[in-house]
């Protein structure tokens, strides 16, 4: 994935229990005078949809290079690191981003994350916050929130069905044709604005060999809780941006799991016109979120 990141990151690897995670950092031109290794850490940690990698965040986090320690990884059986045939469970997910920072980024960290991660990430602040100076979250979600069952959902009980599930990912995540209607059914608020490197860079996670375990976990529900249950534990200050438009996590259920833990959830941005991913359909708009973010958590 490295030909889809920006220029001057470099693919790190960290090896880890479950195998190698990939990551990219500022390194070479235009970083050359070194002070890219000494600025404070900045993570950002990608969402769990088929085809979600580091990829995600690229617009965004190139505007950083300069000023901070970029740190964005492909986890565990995404992208271009390790992908075990595996059950995955939101407790390979707390280990995943556990040894990340503790290993690379010097916690307490800032750390941006998106959808179904960003709930993980909720749920290992009140664990572990420690591990956490601020968090920049898009469109959180535990995909099973307020006591929704997302494991009963018809595509939650067909990517559990032994046979269909592998058809499934090929015919619907896989090709090129699911991957374009994947981008403008469900991520995007305007098809327009997906570019034919985003298909490409999509594409080329469904299809590495394994993907599809990381994938199903997520489509089945075994990466699935309902965050209502665990936000209240969260104390680290955070910054919560949704887009207006998002059919994967709907505003009104962002806000309301927001509204649970005003303490620590001091900010909720709508993006207009916007998908799940405003950080992916409008990487300007976000760089500059987070730059407001950075400017009030960095001190």
């Amino acid at each position: 994935m490295l030909n889809f990141q920006p220029l001057g990151f470099i693919q790190q690897a960290l090896p880890t229990d479950l195998g190698v995670m990939a990551y990219y950092t500022p390194g070479g031109w235009p970083w050359q005078d070194g002070t890219a290794e000494s600025s404070p850490p900045l993570v950002f940690l990608h969402s769990l949809g088929g085809g979600s990698s580091a990829y995600e965040w690229s617009q965004v986090y190139a505007a950083f290079g300069a000023t901070h320690r970029v740190i964005a990884p492909d986890l565990i059986g995404w992208g271009q690191s390790t992908h075990p045939a595996r059950a995955y469970s939101t407790e390979d997910y707390f280990y995943m981003i556990t040894h990340l920072l503790e290993s690379v980024a010097q916690p307490p960290a800032l750390v941006a994350a998106t959808s179904l991660t960003a709930g993980v990430v909720i749920r290992l602040a009140g664990l572990r916050p420690d591990l956490f100076k601020g968090l920049f979250l898009v469109s959180p979600s535990g995909n099973s929130d307020f006591g929704r069952d997302y494991r009963a959902s018809l595509p939650a009980l067909l990517a559990s069905t032994p046979g269909v599930d592998k058809v499934l990912y090929q015919v619907g995540a896989a090709n090129e044709l699911a991957v374009r209607s994947f981008l403008s059914t469900f991520l995007f608020a305007d098809p327009r604005r997906i570019t034919t490197n985003t298909v490409q860079a999509y594409l080329t996670c469904t299809q590495q060999p394994n993907a599809e375990y990381s994938a199903l976990a997520s489509l089945n529900g075994a990466v699935s809780f309902d965050l209502s249950r665990y936000i209240n534990q969260l104390q680290t200050p955070t910054t919560v941006v949704l887009g207006s438009g998002s059919r994967f996590s709907a505003p009104a259920m962002v806000k309301r799991l927001a509204s649970l833990n005003p303490q620590s959830i001091q900010q909720v941005i709508e993006v207009p016109n916007s998908g799940v991913l405003p950080h992916v359909e409008h990487p300007a708009v976000v760089t500059g979120l987070l730059r407001q973010f950075l400017a009030t958590h960095s001190s």
